[in-house]
């Protein structure tokens, strides 16, 4: 199979994307992107399954108490978060883990080409995200332990650490707008870029990604509701494991015309290797 993601198109300028509301006088963000064309495995095809600490991904069959992601924040952060840590944990073989953060997306109506970064600004809901990208930078990787643990003695006690996205499906089998993941063994360093995050009170950093010919990209098709995929979006340790994991969103070649417009949710959790 064949799917389009969005590159970042190389430039001088450090990436900025705001998603703040800075009105129509400054621009979304201050780069092009490099809408590409390229091959999609179907990873439940292939000879051996992928593994978080080689290719920074896996699919887990793991079924939720909860029933409803759309509306109780309450009983998603009651449940729902202490099956993330449990599952994130299971899957990196780390002793403990924090969730600290969740996000719901919709495809859009209509399901409008191309696909965007997401967002169209700070009051806007989160849609399907086609541009390649990994969530966090190295800066904003090792940041990040210190804000989740908001003990410095503690963070600086921690040896090693990871930072695992599971995206789940909330609106039954994905037949139209799957997630896709790059091998983390097929990308490298040069090809990720830092790139700005700019929210209404604060700046995050994430990598997008330049083109390159050997990235190997891979999907789950029809993932469903009891399923969960973990993919690894920064490792403290600097070799020997996979340590960022490039996605984006991609509309299949071939969607029915009763397709259900993807709903879905992403945790992002902090585990810490004892």
């Amino acid at each position: 199979m064949r799917g389009t993601v969005g590159y970042l198109k190389p430039a001088d300028a450090r990436p900025v994307i705001h998603l703040d509301d800075t009105g129509p006088e400054v621009p979304r963000e201050n780069f092009e992107h490099d809408l590409r064309e390229v091959p999609i495995v179907d990873a439940r095809l292939a000879p051996a399954p992928p593994r978080i600490h080689h290719e920074g991904f896996e699919l887990w069959d793991a079924p939720s108490r909860l029933h409803n992601f759309d509306d109780d924040e309450e009983a998603l952060q009651a449940v729902y978060y202490p099956e993330c840590v449990e599952l994130a944990c299971l899957v990196t073989g780390a002793s403990r883990g924090f969730v600290f953060d969740h996000l719901r997306r919709k495809r859009e109506e209509g399901r409008p080409p191309p696909l965007t970064f997401g967002r169209s600004g700070a009051a806007s809901a989160a849609a399907a995200l086609g541009r390649v990208h990994n969530d966090y930078s190295e800066d904003s990787g090792r940041r990040r332990l210190r804000l989740v643990l908001n003990d410095p003695e503690a963070a600086a006690a921690v040896r090693r650490y990871s930072i695992v996205n599971i995206w789940r499906s909330i609106g039954g089998v994905v037949r139209d707008t799957p997630l896709a993941v790059c091998d983390a063994t097929s990308v490298n360093v040069g090809d990720l870029v830092p790139a700005e995050l700019r929210y209404p009170r604060r700046v995050g950093e994430i990598y997008l990604s330049h083109h390159a010919p050997g990235h190997r990209w891979a999907y789950f098709s029809e993932m469903d509701t009891h399923e969960a995929l973990v993919f690894k979006q920064f490792d403290s340790q600097a070799s020997g494991t996979s340590r960022f994991t490039p996605h984006a969103a991609f509309d299949l070649p071939h969607i029915p015309s009763d397709a259900p417009l993807r709903r879905s949710i992403e945790v992002r959790c902090l585990v810490v290797y004892d």
